[in-house]
């Protein structure tokens, strides 16, 4: 069977993939860590409207440019725009596939939707769970980082976001993953713990700014949790791949997430809360009710380029810390 390079818009049953023996590409990812700029001009000149979100712009383009003999486009418990977004795919001439999270959330409606993944990709519920203890070996090396970044506090908040955010598809290649991560965790157990600082929550999607968690650093803060970014690594460790995948957060409502974010803030001792979303963003309404139930002082930014935080965004930063550090 040919190896394929299979896309994907946000995380999903990556296990299936793995399972058949593919390479799992998180658009998201590779839209950060190319040229943003030029991937969201080459959609608006597709005809992508300057209005749309700059992740759908993002991902198209990424898309386009990533060799991908595949799109998975995750169309409900995600962007509304996803649908979309895989027609303009397909339009292109790559294959494309529709994965949804059952807004239900129900044990046998996730199910039957993992398994018209793996009937897709030709494996079986026992190869795609003989992946999952493969990754999940992995995980649990990312829950021990996740534990230095807030009880020894020798991982700062970048780190900690980079490595979880790239847990949504371990860069394609799990072994060269884990390696690397072994070494960060060997150099981090290693050091000294960082200076007391604010502890920061930081809710949401991952941030287009490309400086942010240095920006909180040099404030005075530091994020101790990354509350999207850690769904992503599967922190809950379940045996079965369907219960997974309904622990999962992101993809459900915003009170599944706050019973989980508010766990976190007492294990955690967190002290403020940045709570970011994307320009043109439909969770923007879900940042109303975040902060409603948080009693913790609470910032919500926007952004909409992949650029360093605009003067606007860097005052309010300021304002929050000089009161609250």
């Amino acid at each position: 069977m040919k190896t394929k390079r299979i896309g994907f818009t946000t995380s999903l049953p990556v296990e299936v993939l793995y399972a058949a023996g593919h390479i799992p590409i998180d658009l998201n990812n590779i839209f950060l860590s190319q040229d943003s700029s030029g991937h969201i001009h080459q959609a608006e000149l597709k005809g992508f409207p300057r209005s749309l979100c700059s992740w759908i712009k993002g991902n198209f383009s990424s898309a386009l440019c990533s060799e991908l003999d595949e799109v998975i486009g995750i169309v409900q418990g995600d962007c509304s725009n996803s649908s979309s977004l895989l027609e303009m795919i397909a339009e292109e001439g790559i294959d494309i596939y529709r994965f949804s999270f059952p807004p239900e959330q129900e044990y046998s409606a996730l199910d039957k939707q993992i398994s018209r993944l793996e009937e897709h990709y030709g494996v079986s519920r026992k190869q795609t769970l003989q992946a999952k203890t493969w990754l999940d070996a992995i995980r649990v090396k990312l829950i021990e980082l996740d534990r230095l970044s807030y009880l020894e506090r020798k991982v700062c908040g970048r780190d900690n976001h980079l490595w979880l955010v790239n847990s949504s598809d371990f860069q394609g290649d799990p072994t060269r993953f884990e390696k690397e991560l072994d070494e960060f965790l060997y150099q981090a157990r290693a050091s000294e713990p960082l200076p007391t600082r604010l502890r920061v929550g930081y809710l949401g999607v991952p941030p287009i700014f490309r400086d942010l968690y240095d920006s909180v650093s040099e404030l005075g803060g530091d994020v101790i949790f990354n509350e999207v970014q850690r769904q992503f690594s599967m922190p809950h460790m379940k045996r079965d791949i369907v219960e997974q995948y309904l622990v999962y957060t992101y993809p459900y409502s915003v009170l599944d997430r706050l019973k989980d974010i508010k766990e976190q803030i007492q294990l955690r001792k967190i002290e403020a809360i940045i709570a970011y979303t994307q320009a043109f963003c439909h969770l923007q309404i879900d940042n109303l009710l975040l902060k409603k139930h948080i009693k913790l002082p609470f910032l919500n930014l926007e952004g909409e380029l992949p650029e360093k935080l605009d003067s606007r965004t860097i005052l309010r930063l300021e304002s929050f810390f000089e009161v609250h550090s």
